[in-house]
């Protein structure tokens, strides 16, 4: 387990946020490389790694959700947790790529798949061209450690803009910012309503009567948004709010912008979060993260974030989405759209099923509503697929942290699995 830490605290060291993995990606060429792998990558910068004969593929991805102060990262230890300080800790995927540089030093015939650039649309699994050697996969991307995941949600990347003018108007500026909020991921987090600041700060804005002078809110396409800001021009002062933190400037004459009220009306009247649930599966079949809104070059630039455990279901919430922010007059648009991954039981399921139950008597096979690469992989050869991981809690957040306990037991299922398929 130290061995894993150790290299888990390695990879926390070199920056590797989303679109900036350069200097990760160069450190575990050289690693698969001296653990006798030969290893082949591609212009996506995935690290294809295969040495001996193998029968079994581990797969992670090396990108991470940059929050607060990452990419530095300052590694603590309380009450049998790993966090960071004051920053996103990186355990997803860090941890899972930590366990597969620990098995690459200790196994003779494996097969590694390391992808880029998983965090902001599966980009790095999308555009993998090679071929897979073994005919399992195990994804090491779950954060729940009791699950065996064989299905996962499938994702769209929505955006809207809307040109905007300024005009003249005299009032009080206030500098408006959103404190106290959560966040937390898109897909895992949904559930639990977690408060978005964007539409907390919208809401408060058009209860004042303010108008916008510029807003900006949101941090990546897949976090539910914490922070958020504002510059509002109000004609009184406004109400006092715990999670909106009000600071006047000036009263004046300001280039507020003339769209604001729109905009206003658009964001109060979205609906943020869970759309339908899977009582079957008992998980969130369809939802949506109204992830990031940004003011620039007289330009509303909104992005979202939509998921589906059904193909149908990500489709219609594809379709409704441009629909609605059309008719306010929005022109909109998507992108790296990848299908959901409805995966079936089968013997290697099986295996890891009975490998899990052995550190976990409650473990069970399901699906989960996030993505997963697993779904996008098997979509290009014929593959057995199941996902696991240890404990993460509050991924893509500053208050993200990782089961220290937890992680020493999905090691052994992974030893496991790797000795059984040599």
């Amino acid at each position: 387990m130290q061995e894993v830490l150790g290299y888990f605290t390695q990879i926390s060291q070199i920056p590797h946020c989303s679109f900036d993995t350069i200097k990760l990606k160069q450190f575990l060429e050289q690693f698969a490389k001296e653990a006798g792998f030969k290893v082949i990558s591609d212009k996506a910068g995935n690290i294809h790694c295969i040495k001996g004969e193998p029968k079994i593929c581990l797969q992670a991805h090396y990108d991470m959700v940059c929050m607060g102060e990452a990419p530095k990262i300052e590694l603590f230890e309380e009450e049998g947790f790993l966090k960071a300080k004051n920053s996103s800790l990186g355990a997803d995927n860090g941890i899972g790529l930590a366990m597969i540089l620990a098995a690459m030093r200790e196994f003779k015939n494996l097969e590694c798949l390391l992808t880029n650039d998983e965090e902001v649309g599966l980009l790095g699994a999308n555009a993998f061209e090679g071929k897979l050697v073994a005919n399992k996969l195990l994804n090491l991307d779950h954060e729940i450690d009791d699950e065996v995941v064989i299905g996962c949600a499938g994702g769209v990347d929505i955006e809207a803009i809307l040109p905007f003018t300024r005009e003249k108007m005299r009032g009080k500026l206030y500098e408006l910012e959103a404190v106290g909020f959560k966040g937390g991921h898109s897909g895992m987090d949904i559930i639990n309503n977690v408060k978005s600041s964007i539409k907390e700060l919208v809401a408060f804005i058009f209860k004042n009567d303010g108008v916008i002078v510029e807003f900006e809110g949101g941090e990546r396409i897949n976090s539910i948004p914490k922070h958020a800001k504002a510059l509002v021009c109000f004609e009184n002062e406004p109400l006092q709010s715990e999670h909106i933190k009000c600071k006047f400037i000036n009263e004046a004459e300001f280039l507020a912008c003339a769209q604001s009220q729109n905009l206003l009306y658009a964001i109060n009247a979205f609906s943020q979060g869970v759309r339908a649930f899977d009582k079957h599966l008992n998980i969130v079949q369809t939802s949506i993260n109204l992830s990031l809104l940004k003011m620039k070059e007289n330009t509303i630039q909104i992005e979202l974030f939509a998921r589906s455990n059904t193909l149908e279901g990500l489709r219609n919430l594809e379709f409704e989405t441009k629909t609605f922010f059309e008719g306010f007059g929005f022109k909109t648009s998507s992108s790296n759209f990848y299908a959901p991954w409805e995966g079936q039981e089968n013997d290697f399921t099986e295996a890891v099923l009975e490998e899990l139950k052995k550190e976990f008597k409650t473990a069970q096979i399901l699906a989960v509503h996030a993505g997963l690469e697993c779904g996008v992989l098997e979509k290009k050869q014929t593959l057995k697929c199941a996902s696991i991981g240890p404990n993460i809690f509050n991924p893509h957040s500053v208050d993200e942290r990782l089961d220290l306990a937890s992680t020493v037991k999905i090691y052994k299922v992974v030893q496991a699995l790797c000795a059984r398929f040599q």
